[in-house]
């Protein structure tokens, strides 16, 4: 019997597991499936590594989905029960909405980050030019050419020799 190399053998135990609980609990396998489906699309379809779209997505949706299968597993978890819970367009709609504010915001957040992070760095800037400013007035030195880098000769001036 062929060796299966090593990784390669959980994704099948992931599917033989995943069709034991479809077949043993098809109600509830049936009710989170239709409620995640856009969580299951971003899944199959995102390339990232880690999937943070799909994560971000697959938890606000799941957070979304626990009163509908709670719903379900406290009325005795029935496929009657199920089909009434998604023929509710409230229900679905919430759950579906949800995974879009997760999309929103794994799609918003890095922007909205790396916006603020240069607003704190022009806010640091500003300030240590005020105390380099406030600094060169109190110590009598000439104040600093902006135009000039840290450490670059003014021009006209040659370094010294040794």
């Amino acid at each position: 019997m062929p060796r299966t190399a090593p990784g390669r053998a959980l994704p099948v135990v992931q599917g033989l597991l995943c069709g034991i609980f479809a077949a043993a609990a098809t109600p509830t396998a049936l009710l989170a499936a239709a409620l995640l489906t856009p969580s299951i699309g971003i899944w199959l379809l995102e390339r990232e590594p880690g999937r943070p779209v799909a994560r971000c997505m697959a938890l606000c949706g799941m957070a979304a989905a626990a009163f509908p299968l709670a719903t379900l597993w406290g009325t005795g978890h029935r496929l009657e029960t199920t089909l009434a819970l998604l023929a509710d367009p409230a229900t679905v709609a919430l759950a579906w909405a949800a995974q879009g504010g997760g999309w929103l915001l794994a799609e918003m957040l890095p922007l909205l980050l790396s916006a603020v992070s240069t607003l704190q760095a022009a806010a640091r800037v500003r300030a240590l030019q005020a105390a380099r400013a406030r600094l060169e007035e109190e110590w009598g030195i000439p104040p600093a050419n902006p135009e000039t880098p840290t450490g670059a000769m003014p021009s006209g001036t040659a370094p010294v020799q040794t």
